[in-house]
């Protein structure tokens, strides 16, 4: 197999998430949570490769007909932002109109984010937070804190999105790298686990879910604190 016939088949694994979302979202429609966000942690397994062979194909200049960056941009506002939303709202978990809201703020919100050329910072990282929403559903349906709990993060996510603040990405941003992957990888542990009981996987997976989650929300805001060494 030649170099660009190895970078087209990154691009059909990234388009495999298309399918994926349709999948979750068909569990979603018939309520059945923890099936679609199984679905959804295959997508986030998905995109966590696909970035790297990406750019060890060198796919821009190998397969340049398919632009590889407007296919993830489509993909992950699916399974980062649509089909999330859509599930805190059909959930019940946000009543009234806490689910109106959250949906509007989150979808619209993200969407703008989505376009901002500005979104990547120079060391790879998020300028602001980068619409995980996903990653913020899986965590409240396991935890499930009280609803206004839940409406405040999102308001306070959403109102992130256009801050300064940094958010890694556990793959590209070099900084920590060697503690913020694995502890990505054990988030997508914990994520699956509890989407595979059903989120009846018990306190252990619950609270890794969490510790996990604060330190992948944090740790970019901690690096803009903390001075690199000269």
């Amino acid at each position: 197999m030649n170099a660009q016939q190895k970078a087209f088949f990154v691009h059909l694994l990234t388009g495999t998430g298309a399918v994926l979302s349709m999948l979750a979202m068909l569990a979603a429609v018939e309520q059945k949570w923890a099936l679609m966000f199984t679905w959804l942690v295959v997508a986030f397994a998905v995109d966590g490769v696909d970035g790297p062979l990406a750019r060890r194909y060198d796919v821009k200049r190998n397969a340049p007909q398919i632009d590889g960056v407007l296919l993830d941009l489509i993909i992950d506002y699916l399974t980062y932002v649509f089909i999330p939303a859509y599930a805190l709202f059909k959930s019940g978990l946000l009543p009234g109109w806490t689910g109106w809201l959250a949906i509007i703020v989150i979808t619209y919100a993200s969407v703008i984010y989505f376009a901002d050329t500005r979104m990547k910072t120079k060391d790879n990282s998020f300028a602001g937070f980068p619409g995980c929403w996903n990653m913020f559903a899986i965590v409240i349906f396991a935890l499930r804190p009280d609803f206004w709990v839940t409406l405040g993060l999102v308001v306070v996510l959403a109102a992130a999105m256009f801050t300064p603040l940094k958010f890694i990405h556990p793959v590209r941003t070099e900084r920590w790298r060697q503690l913020s992957l694995p502890i990505a990888l054990l988030w997508t542990v914990f994520a699956g686990w509890c989407a595979a009981t059903n989120f009846e996987a018990g306190v252990i997976s619950h609270w890794g879910l969490a510790l996990t989650s604060i330190y992948l929300v944090l740790v970019g805001i901690a690096q803009q604190i903390v001075p690199t060494r000269a």
